[in-house]
């Protein structure tokens, strides 16, 4: 059976006891320790790290993170206003979008730097501030995911400009008398080291036809195992060959490049938890199945819904007490036959039973690795239900 995180069982009553159910829990010293190691990333040259902040836009832990020395990637001109507001300044955040934001003046003249993901997005970013700074992501044409919803780059990607299109990105540069200082490329949550390091490769080759290109971003790749059995990317064994190919690339063209990376699963992922009650134990007969609902589901995280996504669960009993074990679906709230918590593994749309500790209705019962994309992408006004508290751990354990 899976094990808690970094709550103990007595924290997890008393914060069941105190903000009710569901709430997300995040681990202050867990969160410094990922920042501490994506800022000790292996470069030859610099290196800047943003966290993805749509992973978990939070101002507590925004702040946390500035305090740190990372910088921000925002993924809307919502989220740049959500991440000035949480103090961060402006000079640390990136917008990468989908679309142009309708204050995009107001925003670059505080000195937020503006991502072009498409010609489009360059063309408009050039009529409404020639002359201007400005980064542009491209698809390089190869991706890493554990399936095509996490892939983001490649040709079955929207993300970015398509690598071949480069001469237009150069004319409408040129026209616009745009300096295109960085390069953005991303290909994805990854799951294979050797896939990230060839697309960094393929990148440098892109970026030596950007000559103002003083900075490369190399975006996703930093898998997070939540499972047991799930392998989690390490940055120190995938760092030293991404090291060697820009001090390669600096020879062969005499151009330093500063590394930028934008963590956002890894540095977040398994410092949150969300803590549930069950509020029915029923089952469907000798036959069937024993199920455990949740007073949370795809309302607070719609991972194992959308992408089959596992997530651990461990039931903490309302008192200390010797229990055996039984096989639980674990399903949410919602009046969603989706709403499931216990998806097969590999197979989105299959049930597969966990053995947990022989539940009883109050128990809480704990949600692991619930520290990224899950209150930031949940389906929170499903059913109406409220939006979940979510609590900082501090050092101290208050």
């Amino acid at each position: 059976m899976e094990q808690l995180a970094f709550l103990t069982p007595e924290e997890v009553r008393a914060l069941q006891r105190r903000f009710g159910t569901p709430v997300f829990v995040y681990d202050e010293a867990v969160l410094e320790a990922r920042a501490a190691e994506a800022l000790a990333f292996p470069n030859a040259f610099g290196l800047t790290c943003r966290f993805a902040m749509k992973a978990l836009p939070t101002a507590e832990v925004l702040r946390l993170f500035a305090r740190c020395g990372l910088h921000i990637d925002a993924s809307s001109g919502f989220e740049v206003e959500r991440a000035l507001l949480a103090g961060v300044p402006p000079a640390s955040i990136q917008l990468t979008a989908q679309e142009l934001p309708a204050n995009l003046e107001e925003l670059a003249g505080r000195g937020v730097l503006y991502n072009a993901c498409s010609l489009h997005q360059l063309r408009c970013f050039g009529q409404r501030l020639p002359g201007k700074e400005v980064s542009v992501r491209v698809n390089p044409g190869l991706g890493s995911g554990h399936n095509k919803r996490t892939n983001v780059g490649g040709p079955s990607s929207s993300f970015g400009i398509w690598h071949e299109y480069l001469n237009e990105v150069l004319e409408c540069a040129a026209e616009h008398k745009l300096c295109i200082t960085g390069m953005h490329t991303h290909i994805g949550s990854g799951s294979d080291p050797k896939v990230w390091q060839h697309c960094a490769q393929m990148s440098l080759e892109i970026a030596a036809r950007l000559p103002d290109v003083c900075t490369l971003s190399l975006g996703g790749g930093y898998k997070v195992g939540r499972m047991a059995d799930e392998i989690s990317t390490d940055p120190q064994a995938i760092g030293p060959p991404i090291r060697d190919a820009f001090q390669d690339f600096a020879v062969r063209s005499g151009r330093e490049l500063r590394l930028e990376i934008e963590p956002g699963t890894f540095l977040v992922a398994n410092a949150g938890s969300l803590i549930c009650s069950a509020m029915d134990v029923i089952d469907t007969g000798a036959a069937g199945h024993r199920f455990i609902k949740l007073d949370g589901g795809m309302t607070e995280i719609l991972r194992p819904s959308m992408y089959g996504a596992q997530h651990p669960i461990v039931v903490v009993p309302a008192a200390d007490e010797d229990r055996s074990t039984a096989e639980y679906l674990i399903v949410g709230h919602c009046c969603e036959s989706g709403d499931i918590l216990s998806p097969e593994p590999g197979n989105p749309e299959g049930l597969a039973p966990r053995t947990l500790c022989e539940t009883k209705i109050g128990d809480a019962v704990v949600i692991e690795g619930a520290g990224a994309y899950c209150a930031s992408m949940s389906a929170k006004n499903y059913n109406s239900f409220p939006e979940a508290p979510e609590v900082l751990r501090k050092m101290d354990g208050s």
